[in-house]
């Protein structure tokens, strides 16, 4: 059994539980993952709840920030305060003033749950938001994606543990998976890992998202904003992250497993020979 990752508060609970089979029902202890309100508030106002894992979460409200459109660059964020209690925590982000003043006319007031990607948002407008181009992005070979889809596995271990959690993980062509944020919700993995890559100061046009889930509209939407050019991840697409993909210039590739994937828009990032990952 996997060592329970640590946290600054407890990210894995244990439950007795009846665990049936063929042949009998056992009492035994389960593991499940921990996921809490997180308040993300701005300058003192509060912005909109979000139940998340509660690690991470500095890098979770950098890359909220950042893929909300919330700022424009990085540098408008001033700071991040993490507050943890029993069952919550609260992340307070400094922004410059006048991202502050704009992001006041479009406060969010919604929980979000687990699953939600565009909670909050009152019109279309808001939650199909317009989206610039990518850049050239990186060029990946069919090897080097098919070898971080068999590693990704083991650098999940809080998935490892409760079989509930999502990751997702930033891969560099030549070094491979370079950093992997779990969580219970597969946008908040992905902000996480965002706000990781940001604050160490990466170059997100440089390599690609790697994601357990589904490739969903707002998880295209949040890629392409802060400039990530690549995305594949290891179930379906929805048509309209297809076709945001392919109007922001984002190669997408789905159902990305052991020798198989499809390309849905932009496969000029992708080499190599499909048939090299055939068994011979």
């Amino acid at each position: 059994m996997p060592e329970i990752p640590q946290g600054p508060v407890p990210l894995v609970a244990q439950f007795e539980v009846e665990r049936w089979r063929p042949g009998g029902t056992v009492r035994a202890l389960d593991r499940v993952a921990e996921e809490v309100p997180v308040t993300l508030i701005y300058e003192d106002v509060p912005h909109g709840v979000m139940l998340a894992t509660p690690a991470d979460l500095e890098d979770f409200a950098v890359g909220f920030t950042l893929s909300e459109g919330l700022v424009e660059r990085p540098a408008e964020i001033r700071g991040v305060e993490v507050r943890y209690a029993l069952e919550s925590a609260e992340a307070r982000v400094s922004v410059a003033w006048e991202r502050f003043t704009a992001l006041l006319e479009r406060r969010r007031r919604l929980t979000g749950r687990t699953g939600c990607g565009l909670c909050g948002v009152e019109t279309a407008e808001q939650a199909v938001r317009q989206i610039k181009p990518v850049g050239t992005g990186p060029t990946v070979s069919v090897a080097e994606l098919h070898a971080a889809i068999a590693a990704l596995g083991q650098r999940q271990p809080l998935n490892a543990l409760t079989g509930s959690v999502h990751a997702a993980a930033w891969v560099r062509p030549g070094h491979g998976i370079e950093a992997v944020r779990e969580d219970v919700g597969r946008h908040n993995a992905l902000d996480k890992l965002i706000g990781a890559k940001v604050r160490s100061g990466a170059d997100l046009s440089g390599g690609f998202v790697l994601l357990t889930s589904r490739a969903s509209f707002e998880m295209v939407q949040k890629s392409a904003a802060v400039g990530i050019a690549f995305i594949a991840a290891l179930s379906a697409p929805t048509a309209l992250a297809v076709r945001l993909a392919r109007q922001a210039g984002v190669t997408l590739v789905a159902f990305a497993r052991e020798r198989q994937h499809v390309v849905y828009a932009h496969p000029h990032r992708l080499i190599g020979d499909p048939g090299d990952n055939r068994p011979s």
